[in-house]
Parts: C-alpha cells; sequence; structure tokens
C-alpha cells in the first residue's frame, strides 16, 4: 500500500498547528525569537556575523502578501533569515573529507545514506559548505525531485547545489526537517524555479519564504506526534493492512483535534456557548479541569446531552401480529445505520403497529445511535420521518448544538459508550448513558467551522484513497 499521501497530510496538519493542541503555558514563539533577534543584532555590531537580508527578491511576494494560513496563537510567522543561521564557507582540508553530493541522499528516505570520502586534492569546487549533525540540506538544483536530507553526522561538506538549514535557538532540528519536507514548502519554493535545462531556486527564496514556527515545546510533541504517526503508516504498509484500517485511524485523530478544540482556530467575536444556552434555557457545567474529561477552549462550555437535546428510544411491534409490519412508516433496525444519511429502511410498519408499541416516529433530521451489540455507537441521520426499533435512540430536536456536530461527536466518542456498555461482544448501553454524556459545547458559529474543516479533511482522505488504490 502507497502511504505517501497519508504522511503529506500528517505534516500538512502538523505545520498548520492541528497534529497536536497547544499548551498555554508553552513560552511564546515570539518570546524566543525576539532574544534571537536581539542576539543577532548584538553579534552583529560586534562584526561577529554578517547582517542579514531583509529584502525579499523580486520574484517573491512582499511579506504581507505572502501570509500562507492563520497559525494557532502562541505561533509566529516568519522568514528564513530569522531561524537559520548563516551557511558557513570552509574549504577541505587534511587528506580525505566527507563529501555531500546529490548522490549522497536516499529521496525516500530523505537522509543522507553515503557520504563520499575523496582526497583534498581531488576535491570538487562545489565542495564548500560545512555541515554538522541535526543540519537540513534543501537542493537548489532540481528541487522537485524531494532532494531534502536530515544530516546525521558532523564534519561534512555539501556541494553548493544545496542550502544548508541550520536551525537556531528557536527551531528545533526535527521540526525544521518535517517542515522542509511538507508540500507547503516544498511546493512554494519550487514555484520560483527558473531554467530550461537545470531549473533552480537560490539561497535567497529559501531565507525569504515564510514559515511557521510553534514555540519550542510545542516542537518536540509536534515531532513526536509525526513520528508516532509515521511509525503506524509503516507498518501498516508493511503489514499490508487495508487503507481503511489507515483512514479510520486517522479519522479518530481528526475528531479528536476537533471536540478539543484544536481543529480550527476561535474567534474571540462569537458568542460564547454559555451565553447562547442560557438564552435558551439550558444549563451548563463549568466545573474545573480536574473534574471533565480535559480543558476547553475559551467560549466553550461542558454539558449534557440530555440539555441540548430532546432523546427518544424506540419499539418492536409483537411480530405475531402480521397487521403490524408492511405498513408505510419506515421501521429502522440498527442494520440500517451507515455512519452517514439514511436513505433508504429496509422495512415498514403500520401505523397500528406504532400505535400498539413503544416505537415512535422520529422528524428528518434526527441524529440515531445504536445502543445494542457489535453495532453500538453506529450513526445515522435521516432524512425523511421513521421510527426505529429498541436498540436505537434518537436525538429529535437540538438546543444550542448544530446536529453535524452533534453526528461528529457521537462518532468521536464511539469508544467510550463501548466501555460504558461493559466492553466485550455484546455491549450495551442505554438512552439514560447517552443523556447523561458529558459533552464540550463550542459557540454555534464554531460548531459550523468545525463541521467543514472535518469534512473537509474526511473528504481528502476519499480522495487519498482513490489515488492509492
Amino acid at each position: 500500500m502507497n502511504t505517501k499521501k497519508l504522511k503529506e497530510l500528517v505534516l500538512d496538519l502538523a505545520i498548520h498547528g492541528k497534529l497536536v493542541p497547544q499548551d498555554p503555558n508553552d513560552e511564546p514563539a515570539s518570546v524566543l525569537l525576539e532574544r534571537i533577534r536581539a542576539e543577532k543584532e548584538r553579534l552583529v555590531k560586534e562584526g561577529k556575523i554578517k547582517k542579514s537580508k531583509k529584502s525579499a527578491t523580486s520574484d517573491m511576494p512582499p511579506y504581507e502578501n505572502n501570509v500562507p494560513f492563520e497559525v494557532p496563537e502562541g505561533w509566529v510567522l516568519c522568514r528564513g533569515n530569522e531561524i537559520f543561521h548563516q551557511m558557513e564557507s570552509v574549504k577541505p582540508s587534511g587528506d580525505v573529507f566527507k563529501y555531500i553530493d546529490i548522490e549522497s541522499i536516499d529521496n525516500k528516505l530523505n537522509k543522507v545514506v553515503s557520504p563520499k570520502i575523496i582526497e583534498v586534492k581531488n576535491a570538487p569546487s562545489r565542495a564548500t559548505r560545512k555541515t554538522q549533525k541535526g543540519d537540513i540540506l534543501f537542493s537548489l538544483v532540481r528541487p522537485y525531485l524531494r532532494n531534502i536530507a536530515l544530516v546525521e553526522e558532523d564534519d561534512c561538506i555539501a556541494s553548493t547545489g544545496f542550502f544548508v538549514c541550520k536551525p537556531n535557538e528557536v527551531l528545533l532540528s526535527g521540526y525544521c526537517f518535517y517542515m522542509m519536507i511538507s508540500d507547503y514548502v516544498v511546493n512554494g519554493l519550487n514555484s520560483f524555479m527558473k531554467g530550461d535545462n537545470s531549473p533552480s531556486i537560490n539561497n535567497e527564496h529559501i531565507q525569504n519564504w515564510v514559515y511557521p514556527l510553534p514555540p519550542l515545546a510545542e516542537q518536540q510533541r509536534i515531532v513526536a506526534e509525526i513520528e508516532r504517526w509515521f511509525a503506524v503508516i509503516d507498518e501498516l504498509e508493511k503489514n499490508g493492512s487495508d487503507l481503511k484500517t489507515a483512514v479510520e485511524q486517522a479519522k479518530k485523530k481528526v475528531l479528536d483535534l476537533a471536540i478539543r478544540g484544536k481543529l480550527v482556530p476561535q474567534n474571540p467575536n462569537d458568542e460564547p456557548a454559555s451565553e447562547l444556552l442560557k438564552r435558551l434555557g439550558v444549563s451548563s457545567d463549568n466545573r474545573p479541569y480536574e473534574n471533565v474529561p480535559f480543558e476547553v477552549p475559551e467560549g466553550w462550555v461542558w454539558t449534557k446531552l440530555g440539555e441540548i437535546g430532546i432523546w427518544q428510544a424506540g419499539g418492536t411491534p409483537k411480530r405475531t401480529h402480521k397487521e403490524y409490519y408492511g405498513g408505510n412508516i419506515p421501521w429502522l433496525k440498527t442494520g440500517d445505520l451507515n455512519d452517514n444519511y439514511i436513505t433508504f429502511i429496509s422495512e415498514n410498519i403500520t401505523e397500528e403497529g406504532v400505535d400498539n408499541s413503544s416505537a415512535k416516529l422520529n422528524p428528518a433530521g434526527s441524529v440515531l445511535i445504536a445502543m445494542y451489540g457489535a453495532t453500538i455507537g453506529k450513526l445515522g441521520i435521516l432524512t425523511f420521518p421513521a421510527t426505529t426499533n429498541q436498540a436505537c435512540c434518537a436525538c429529535i430536536e437540538y438546543k444550542g448544538i448544530e446536529q453535524k456536530y452533534l453526528f461528529y461527536f457521537l462518532m468521536y466518542n464511539k469508544d467510550e459508550f463501548i466501555k460504558l456498555g461493559g466492553g466485550g461482544a455484546q455491549p450495551n448501553i442505554s438512552k439514560e448513558i447517552i443523556v447523561k454524556t458529558m459533552v464540550p459545547l463550542p459557540p454555534l458559529a464554531e460548531q459550523h467551522r468545525i463541521v467543514e474543516k472535518i469534512e473537509e479533511i474526511f473528504s481528502n482522505f476519499e480522495k487519498i484513497k482513490e489515488m492509492i488504490i
């Protein structure tokens, strides 16, 4: 299975600040960056380093016109000349030296795998760029081949065909590496290629490109999470696991970010969820952090599913009464649930069947969840009025919660429902368990943004599946 597209998606989430949650206790990247700037100014005044070029090359847009995307709080957008040390030029000395050229790089691993041992007297004229362990090499010539590599040993000399990204104190080497192999950086820089025979970019393109910079502590978390996901993806590919397994795991991660308020940015102009619920006469729970599953962003509240929706379970007319079946009222069983919109139900009952059982008619738009057995947590949204059996529970009315946000929360919470149902082969929950379930509720406007982003990402997953298959 070719999992390249899944890895690219992980990197895209990472550099947009959507792979790991932000921690308000982290020192903001802007604070550290200011210290780096002050240190650079001191070294320039003392004549120890040259002043960095500040103007962008003529073929690059000004910074203010080149802001790629909104970054999370605590992050900054900055240029390469702010986060990379200046490259050092050296001449090979001694008898032999370790030389890195294009042939020394494994494009699939993005690593320097075989530096050449060359006699100094035979040193190529391009062998002038000093490298150390932790540097990242980015090919200037034909960069569309993704000749990007992490240097894993000290005291090598690279060809001038590379820009040597030497992370300064504001940038973790591992984060720098993953950032430089992301589509945002590679495709962005490749757009400035010039030339027919050997298209290339130059040093200034990399120095003037805009990079997303998280706090150092978050960079460490991002690197750890990327490596965890890459290990999972590699294992799936190694074991020949089906793509469905890989995508389902990735979807769970997206839902986790969404429900924790980490998938889309908050907007301070949104009406807080507490104010919305107050207008609707719904109670919320603002208990201290340690008493709820996790801390929610400002503007969010904890409440119960029973507070923000009207729920009802279904029923089964007696099979011994044939007159209860074959009518014109759709009657859904858990096998009809598809984790999507319900457009077909295989069985109907009569009005008499409804009147003589606990089955209830649920309006179109109701969100359904299975409560029993192997299908527990299975979902559906009615596109027409229908009844259900007793194994389903329906939310038939919403108060302060967007229908699809509720749907995705229930999908996110499936494992917890199984746990509450006793686990095992036949877990069972009840309407009472559902209505008591705590739900983190964002402002209504943010709920819409979250749903839109989830569906955008899920759609990308489907495109990835099509491309791989």
